[in-house]
């Protein structure tokens, strides 16, 4: 379905808790490697849901488990830990990721938050020697959170959708935003480029995580996130879009 041009999509941020200095984000997008690494997290480090995002004038979905609904997009935290995650389970197409990406850097501002970091997969041709995680950061970024790290920098190419919005923002102010990002397969979650976004995510902020659970964890979501995908994968082309970064 086209967005109506007389409406423009809305999103109002709620939350318990002021958010941490660093925030993390994993989002509805192809292969939901990032989405399945994130949501990984919140479990693993034993996080609480502290705020939300509703949406008005884009089609919505409202997940539930064992009957009980929730938001489609969540932040969690703990008082001990200086990073928020976001969980975004609502697809946001082209044409809505301005509105959205200003609401969160809004929100981010009122809120002091520094440092932007999102987890995301590229449905690219790829072979075995480029199943790694890449970034595309802002300088600021690279400086604070890269250079001890052997990370490598995506080639040439470009962004879009709401990471385009967001590290755009970036490159104008002083809030630090970074992306990794890494080849994803059509199986639904892509366990293996969730995996190698994790394991970059735990070298970034020094955590402990198990990620041997993971393939449970997988196993545990897959009915869900295979219904998400299909999803996505039914809105019509001018909804759509491919992630067009190229190695």
């Amino acid at each position: 379905m086209e967005a109506d041009p007389s409406t423009r999509p809305s999103f109002q941020i709620t939350h318990e808790t002021t958010p941490s200095e660093k925030l993390v984000a994993g989002f509805s997008s192809f292969g939901l490697a990032g989405l399945t690494a994130v949501d990984f997290l919140t479990d693993q480090l034993d996080l609480e849901e502290t705020g939300y995002i509703s949406t008005e004038a884009l089609p919505s979905i409202t997940p539930f488990e064992n009957g009980t609904p929730r938001h489609h997009t969540r932040l969690f935290s703990r008082s001990d830990l200086d990073i928020t995650l976001l969980v975004n389970e609502l697809f946001v197409p082209p044409w809505a990721a301005d509105p959205f990406a200003k609401s969160v850097l809004e929100w981010t501002d009122t809120n002091t938050v520094q440092e932007i970091t999102i987890l995301s997969g590229i449905p690219l041709p790829h072979g075995p020697q480029e199943h790694q995680v890449f970034y595309v950061a802002t300088e600021d970024y690279q400086s604070e959170q890269l250079a001890s790290t052997d990370i490598p920098a995506m080639g040439a190419g470009f962004l879009d959708g709401v990471n385009a919005s967001l590290v755009g923002r970036g490159m104008d102010t002083d809030l630090r935003v970074g992306v990794f990002v890494t080849p994803v397969h059509q199986r639904i979650p892509d366990v293996e480029a969730a995996l190698r976004l994790l394991v970059a995510a735990e070298r970034l902020y020094g955590l402990d995580i198990d990620t041997t659970a993971l393939e449970q964890f997988a196993r545990e979501i897959e009915q869900y996130y295979r219904g998400l995908e299909d999803r996505l994968q039914a809105m019509d082309q001018t909804d759509s879009y491919d992630d067009r970064m190229y190695m």
